[in-house]
């Protein structure tokens, strides 16, 4: 159960990050990132790695994006 909200945390947090990738939107990252973060949360409760492993590669993609984009473009 925890497994498949993690999943669904991730996915709408990888859309989101997709949209955030728009120049001077780059800002929604921080928010993408807070997401994600919640959602590795609830997967580390779960037994399944899927979730949690979907939400760490989307910290990734955001913390690279914020880096990139100097925090807020």
């Amino acid at each position: 159960m925890f497994n498949l909200a993690s999943l669904i945390i991730g996915l709408v947090a990888l859309i989101c990050a997709a949209i955030a990738f728009i120049p001077f939107l780059g800002i929604g990252e921080w928010l993408v990132l807070l997401l994600a973060i919640i959602g590795a949360g609830i997967g580390m409760i779960s037994r399944s790695n899927a979730g949690r492993n979907l939400n760490l590669f989307v910290i990734l993609v955001a913390a690279i994006r914020l880096i990139l984009g100097h925090g807020f473009l």
